[in-house]
C-alpha cells in the first residue's frame, strides 16, 4: 500500500479546474463526481499514483510524469481526426477501444476498469430512476450500450482478471436484469 502524495492532491486540483463546468451526460451532476468515483475505485483496486487534447496531455506529463500521461493517453476514447476534426463513428471507436485493451499495461487497464465500473454503476442507478428514457443519452442507445458493457466486462476478465473485473461483470449483469424488467 502506497500513501498518497501531494501529486494526488495536485491531480485532483487539475482535474477540477479542467472539468469544473462540465456535467455528467443528461444530468446536473458535476463531471468531477465521476472523476472522484473513478479515483476511489482505482485506489480500492490498488492503484497508485483528458480533457483538452495534446496541450493538456503535455501539461499532465510535465506535472505528473510520463507514466501518468501514458495512462491518460491510453484511456482516451477516439481522438478527433487531425484533418477533419471529427471522431470516428461510435461503434468503430468502441471496437477500437476494446481491441486496444490487449496492448495496455496493467496501470492503464486498472484506470480504465475503474472508469467503466463507475460508468456502469451510474447507468444502473439512472436506469432505475429514469427507466427506458435513459438510453436516449447514449450514442449507442439501449442495445449498443448493453453490447459495449458486455464486451468491456469480458475484455477485463481476459486482460485484468480479479475482483475488479468480477465487480464490473456483476454490475453489467445488473444492468441487463434491470433493462429486461423495464417496459419497452
Amino acid at each position: 500500500m502506497t500513501d498518497l502524495t501531494h501529486r494526488f492532491e495536485d491531480a485532483l486540483g487539475l482535474a477540477t479546474r479542467l472539468h469544473r463546468t462540465q456535467r455528467r451526460k443528461g444530468t446536473d451532476i458535476p463531471y468531477v463526481a465521476h472523476l472522484l468515483g473513478v479515483a476511489a475505485i482505482a485506489l480500492e483496486l490498488g492503484a497508485d499514483e483528458d480533457q483538452g487534447g495534446a496541450p493538456v496531455l503535455a501539461e499532465i506529463e510535465a506535472r505528473f510524469g510520463p507514466r501518468v500521461a501514458g495512462m491518460v493517453a491510453a484511456n482516451t476514447d477516439g481522438t478527433p481526426d487531425a484533418a477533419t476534426g471529427e471522431k470516428a463513428p461510435w461503434r468503430a471507436r468502441k471496437l477500437a477501444y476494446i481491441a486496444g485493451m490487449a496492448d495496455k499495461d496493467a496501470d492503464a487497464l486498472l484506470v480504465s476498469l475503474a472508469d467503466k465500473t463507475h460508468n456502469a454503476r451510474a447507468i444502473v442507478d439512472d436506469l432505475a430512476l429514469h427507466g427506458e428514457a435513459l438510453w436516449a443519452r447514449f450514442n449507442g442507445g439501449r442495445d449498443g450500450t448493453l453490447w459495449y458493457y458486455d464486451a468491456l466486462a469480458e475484455a477485463f476478465v481476459r486482460h485484468l482478471p480479479g475482483p475488479g473485473a468480477d465487480r464490473l461483470r456483476a454490475v453489467v449483469r445488473e444492468m441487463h436484469v434491470l433493462a429486461r424488467e423495464l417496459p419497452a
